[in-house]
């Protein structure tokens, strides 16, 4: 048998294969990389040398003599101490691609609150909790903390710290979802007024899926130990 003739009377079917070119996916140009957003407090306007002086006044008005070894040094601290409770630390909002897509919940427990009441300029303190349903990217977990020290250290009322917190994740990191639970104690209900030591107050602000859906909700809730 001629073996040309052999090869042409069974013709290959590699003629009706696609071109490798079009199986093979071609590479994706990766896009730029945003810069983090650099997040840092004015504080253009602390003046601590007047903030001195209005705190020695301020004692004086209250009868407190400054003029002792003791207290000789306490308007000056009362000013300091105070320009750090008001003077948040800048960090960067640094995000991450989510290369994965990643889809389910991401939540810090337990974030250390420590802010100051608007009313009475009394402290109050507690935890935050802080979760979200990642978009299209993820975010450094110690940033939640950044986010909540941001808007606690300044004059608060715990409602509007809880929905700061929320909308700027909201808006800066275009989530599918937010949730923020905080739970403090005032020291102007527990140190004056009513006295009512022990009791502590809980807020909280739910976004996007984690608000509309039901199941999503109930799971941030639980692993907050809240019931939904």
């Amino acid at each position: 048998m001629d073996l040309a003739g052999s090869i042409n009377a069974h013709p290959s079917h590699t003629a009706d294969l696609p071109a490798p070119s079009a199986s093979i996916p071609r590479p994706q140009t990766p896009g730029p990389t945003p810069s983090p957003l650099r997040v840092v407090h004015d504080t253009d306007g602390i003046d601590l040398a007047e903030a001195e002086h209005a705190a020695a006044r301020f004692l004086a008005a209250l009868g407190i003599d400054t003029g002792t070894e003791s207290l000789r040094g306490t308007p000056g601290r009362m000013a300091r101490a105070y320009a750090e409770l008001f003077s948040p630390r800048p960090f960067d909002l640094t995000t991450f691609p989510n290369d994965e897509g990643y889809d389910e919940l991401v939540l810090a427990r337990s974030i250390p609150v420590r802010s100051v009441c608007e009313h009475h300029l009394l402290p109050f303190t507690g935890t935050a909790h802080v979760g979200y349903l990642p978009g299209h990217r993820i975010l450094g977990l110690s940033k939640l903390a950044r986010v909540v020290e941001h808007f606690a250290c300044r004059p608060q009322v715990q409602e509007r710290l809880t929905k700061q917190v929320a909308d700027w994740l909201q808006a800066h990191l275009e989530p599918k979802g937010v949730g923020v639970v905080i739970e403090v104690e005032h020291s102007c209900m527990t140190l004056r007024g009513v006295q009512a030591t022990g009791s502590s107050t809980l807020t909280s602000t739910l976004l996007g899926t984690l608000r509309h859906d039901a199941r999503s909700r109930a799971e941030f809730l639980s692993l907050t130990g809240l019931r939904s």
